[in-house]
């Protein structure tokens, strides 16, 4: 009985929270579903009428749409390669003894506490400038042209970008999941006479496929809905346009709240497509 009540008084405590939450997420969710259905001018004219699914059709028949669907895919893709391969491979050198491990761990993570614009701008101006930049010093000691990063190589560029803020997240995840593996199973099979490769493969791999799950999903979440790094450095022009950014340059343009909502559903829709996809996935290395 006094589990019984301690159970009810508990949901009523929960309950505000939970209700403000629900507030929180259904409110804007339901007001962009509304719009969407709308031509709404806020500069010229306000709220004109319902329009049924006028800017769905607009929206996706734009010559823009899936040019922007694959930037993004590929955006998202090659960070995720870049984050998981330098993760793994950061997370081992870090798991070794050495001198002022402790300084080093705080160094390797310290770029994922940059804001996304201040990273960008450096990246920008003190990297990939083609006159100025780091690069275009490294590029003219050997004696090569200096590459002109977001025009010549614009994907690359915020790909790079993304990574470097994005990397020591995966790292921490990966760092902590080795520093969990029994390091009698390494000694074991050190003594077997097995291999750095065969150790890894066997051993290692298997181990941090759990934490390589659970990084790539929750990287992905945040990474659809990348902005910051391609408004700083080349605002959607090159082929850097993300369906993110898309949404922003027809609303801006048009003016059209109605227009912009419509792509919003269609950023939701791709956003649960690719999580539905990876949730499969990290529900079956969960479950082994």
């Amino acid at each position: 009985m006094a589990t019984q009540h301690s159970r009810s008084a508990a949901r009523i405590m929960m309950a505000p929270a939970v209700i403000l939450l629900l507030g929180w997420m259904l409110i804007p969710l339901t007001m962009t579903v509304v719009f969407s259905f709308k031509k709404y001018l806020p500069m010229r004219g306000g709220d004109l009428g319902w329009v049924g699914f006028e800017n769905y059709a607009r929206f996706v028949t734009s010559s823009s749409f899936w040019p922007a669907v694959a930037t993004t895919l590929i955006v998202v893709g090659g960070v995720l390669l870049i984050t998981v391969i330098l993760g793994v491979l950061l997370a081992l050198l870090l798991d070794q003894p050495m001198w002022g491990q402790g300084i080093v761990r705080l160094l390797v993570i310290s770029p994922f506490f940059v804001m996304p614009t201040v990273s960008a701008l450096v990246w920008k101006n003190m990297f990939m400038d083609p006159v100025n930049g780091i690069f275009a010093h490294l590029w003219k000691f050997f004696g090569a042209q200096p590459i002109e990063w977001l025009s010549n190589a614009s994907v690359t560029s915020i790909v790079m970008i993304v990574s470097w803020q994005w990397l020591p997240f995966a790292t921490l995840i990966l760092l902590t999941a080795i520093q969990s593996l029994d390091s009698e199973q390494l000694e074991a099979a050190e003594m077997d006479g097995a291999k750095a490769v065969s150790r890894f493969g066997y051993i290692i791999l298997p181990h941090l496929a759990r934490a390589i799950t659970i990084v790539v999903l929750i990287q992905t979440i945040f990474l659809l809905s990348i902005f910051a790094e391609i408004f700083v450095t080349t605002q959607g022009s090159f082929g850097t346009r993300t369906l993110t950014y898309l949404i922003y340059q027809r609303v801006l343009e048009s003016q059209n709240v109605g227009l912009g909502s419509a792509g919003g559903v269609y950023a939701i829709i791709l956003a649960n497509i690719v999580a539905l996809f990876l949730m499969r996935i990290v529900g079956k290395n969960l479950d082994t």
